[in-house]
């Protein structure tokens, strides 16, 4: 068997054990998996590549889809996947974010400082309306726990982005690699809501 059959083995047996029941493999005709999930959001403060204290609450309660992924800066698996999604994804809507916001938040907080999390948004391209947030270790599990998002080890973490839609509150959760044409999908999905 091949070594990346057996790794993607490996992560759907350990994703099936950290979230059992919950369906979140998709199966063999699916490329990913679409659930619409009722999230609270936790009432933390964190801060993005620039420095700056970002209030997770309020920012959720934004006017624009708000697109998340989870990630960390020397992540050399799943990290780069998901982060070139987000700027493909960018690329295609064009210069002006309008009504989308990328939010991709730290689940190595201890290392990614925003200096970290500059770079790394700077080596994808990103445009302005993409953040990277960090905190506290225990406000960054509130927000993974929260958004059904934890893992017992980041180097296992999920390949996940949630979209939330600003008309219904309600969130698109994408469980699995999902390609920019299905990603654009999908946001439209949640901005007409």
């Amino acid at each position: 068997m091949a070594k990346s059959t057996v790794y993607s083995l490996i992560f759907l047996l350990a994703a099936a054990l950290v979230f059992p029941g919950r369906g979140v493999c998709a199966s063999a005709g699916e490329k990913y998996k679409r659930t619409v999930e009722n999230y609270v959001v936790p009432d933390v403060t964190l801060v993005n590549q620039d420095g700056v204290k970002v209030r997770f609450s309020t920012l959720m309660r934004s006017k624009k889809v708000i697109m998340v992924d989870f990630i960390y800066t020397t992540c050399t698996t799943i990290c780069p996947v998901l982060s070139a999604g987000f700027a493909n994804f960018q690329r295609r809507v064009g210069p002006d974010p309008g009504d989308v916001h990328l939010v991709s938040i730290s689940i190595d907080p201890d290392n990614d400082t925003p200096k970290k999390m500059k770079e790394y948004l700077k080596r994808y391209d990103a445009k302005p309306g993409w953040d990277f947030l960090t905190g506290s270790r225990r406000d960054i599990e509130k927000v993974v726990l929260a958004l059904g998002a934890y893992t017992l080890n980041k180097m296992s973490h999920l390949p996940l982005a949630l979209l939330h839609s600003p008309a219904d509150g309600r969130w698109i959760r994408i469980y699995g690699l999902i390609g920019t044409s299905d990603l654009i999908a999908e946001y439209e999905k949640a901005r007409s809501r």
